[in-house]
């Protein structure tokens, strides 16, 4: 996702909406069994020609090794010979050719998030061991940015907190229901024709033709976030196309997807602590309370504060006690983010005093975190692609993966539950999205991701993800059975790779000699000597949850 400079605070909120997730197949489908996909013809289409790739405004530099192509593939797959659409694909090859083992196709989340660099990134926090046996490839999914976009013509400014679906102050959902009527409507609108089509098993499928377009017979895979679940979707549409998959901060199959969403509620109040700590142990700077209690007093009495009376800034956005639910949310996907977080809550805390606030404050939300971290919003998008692609990519995907409860009164009774079972997220994880309104419903039933296959994929999940939940992970980890083994790292944050724990050293082996431990393993938090000298991790939030 890329915004222009005036909206990096967009950016950074809209970074929160990539996860929310709805549940629910139609009521008269029965689950996709996963059974084998047809195969795909390896003379179907020309071969891939690589050039240069798409001009790139990032703070991420692009390695200048990498090459992008495009491919065409159907756009219901139901009707191969009917409507094509493009797929961004990118390429890092091996510096090492008779090394090679194979393709890592990549995904970094979302659904919404263009992956088109991640092989930039992935060059940067992959060992050089697993970098000589493979090409690293990346792409933009069906929707996304240099793939044939989709839009809804939404304002990421001044509909901020209604990506997201937070209730009014008073617990209301008046305004969410009109938000989702106006959004399916537009949607369908500006991309109705494309919409139905915008679906992980679609984005499975595409990743099959980037496979046989490449002349390789199998792909090896490295998935974060969202991309767990879309590498499990093809696991099961493809069985025996896979090598070796990692699957990093893990999505329940089972939840697709609204209950994946409404398990923030417990997720982020589990999370918080953490950011509480950091603000706690640093009182003589931050000012916000010597204990967690203290810290957690005071930021409910600037969300109450700012729901009173929001604060105005001089580019368009409301600081409201929504947005700043939704800012502390997406800080706590990494513990480089809490910083900022603090800094913000400091300065909110001298605003809502009666002064205005500081808009050097939001701009410094921006990628909040050590310089260099590595990003998962991809990077690279067209000139034209609209403003709010990633957030249409991601109603697209979760409203047609899996239908949605229609019901209004169901959603206004489910938020007030969690407004009091988990006050932190306001009710916002059970509210009203577009999906409840949504004018397509699914072209087909979700996939059934099953432990049908070889003993060859790596799950790594934190223990207090504040999106992806570890009960999450467990649900995966279920479906996919003697598939799989999960490590699990006693830390928080939204990604697992590139922060010194045993993770990365499990997952460098496995990727580089196909040995996978012999059982599930617990990862202490790495220390602090061991995450300094780690790698970047190569995922960020862009726009959304997951």
């Amino acid at each position: 996702m890329r915004l222009s400079p005036r909206s990096r605070l967009t950016v950074f909120i809209a970074a929160a909406t990539v996860a929310a997730m709805t549940a629910g197949a139609p009521p008269q489908a029965e689950a996709r069994t996963g059974a084998p996909e047809p195969a795909v013809a390896e003379a179907e289409g020309a071969a891939p020609i690589w050039g240069e790739c798409p001009p790139v405004e990032s703070a991420i530099s692009r390695d200048p090794r990498q090459r992008c192509a495009t491919l065409r593939v159907p756009l219901d797959y139901r009707a191969p010979r009917g409507r094509n659409i493009e797929i961004a694909i990118s390429r890092i090859g091996t510096a090492r050719p008779g090394s090679r083992r194979g393709i890592l196709l990549s995904n970094p989340g979302g659904p919404g998030d263009s992956g088109l660099d991640l092989p930039s990134r992935l060059a940067v926090v992959l060992p050089p061991e697993v970098l000589d046996r493979y090409d690293l490839i990346g792409f933009d999914p069906r929707g996304v940015g240099h793939s044939t976009p989709v839009t809804c013509g939404l304002d990421l400014v001044k509909q901020f907190t209604l990506l997201l679906p937070y209730p009014a102050p008073d617990g209301g959902i008046e305004r969410n229901l009109a938000f989702a009527r106006d959004t399916a409507a537009a949607c369908a609108e500006h991309s109705g024709d494309l919409l139905p089509f915008i679906t992980t098993a679609n984005t499975a499928r595409d990743m099959d033709r980037i496979r046989a377009a490449l002349g390789e017979p199998k792909l090896s895979y490295f998935g974060l976030s969202y991309g767990t679940y879309l590498g499990a979707v093809y696991l099961s549409l493809f069985p025996g196309r896979d090598d070796r998959i990692v699957l990093d901060s893990a999505v329940d199959p089972g939840t697709v997807w609204r209950d994946m969403l409404r398990g923030w509620s417990e997720a982020v109040a589990v999370r918080l602590p953490d950011l509480l700590a950091f603000a706690a142990e640093r009182d003589a700077v931050y000012h916000l309370g010597a204990t967690p209690d203290e810290v957690r007093r005071t930021y409910d009495r600037l969300t109450a504060a700012l729901d009173r009376r929001p604060l105005p800034d001089p580019g368009g956005f409301v600081l409201d006690g929504n947005a700043l639910r939704e800012i502390t949310r997406m800080g706590l996907y990494f513990d480089g983010y809490f910083p900022s977080m603090a800094e913000l809550w400091q300065e909110v805390a001298a605003a809502v005093s009666g002064s205005t606030l500081d808009p050097a404050v939001l701009t410094r939300l921006d990628r909040p975190g050590p310089a260099g971290r590595a990003g998962g919003d991809g990077g690279a998008e067209r000139a034209e692609t609209p403003a709010d692609n990633h957030v249409a990519a991601l109603y697209a995907v979760i409203c047609d993966d899996a239908a949605w409860p229609r019901s209004v009164a169901l959603h206004a009774r489910q938020v007030a539950a969690d407004r009091r079972a988990w006050p932190v997220t306001a009710g916002m994880p059970s509210n009203l999205w577009p999906c409840a309104a949504w004018h397509s419903r699914p072209v087909e039933p979700p996939v059934t991701v099953t432990g049908h296959g070889p003993r060859n994929v790596l799950i790594l999940q934190n223990t207090r993800d504040p999106s992806t939940s570890l009960a999450g992970a467990r649900g995966l980890r279920a479906a996919l059975g003697r598939r799989a083994v999960m490590i699990t790292v006693d830390q928080g944050g939204h990604g697992v790779v590139g922060l010194g724990s045993c993770a990365d050293e499990a997952m460098n082996s496995f990727l580089a000699t196909g040995a996978l431990p012999g059982r599930d393993r617990f990862c202490p938090a790495p220390s602090p000597a061991d995450a300094a000298r780690s790698t970047p991790s190569p995922y960020i939030p862009s726009v959304g949850p997951l």
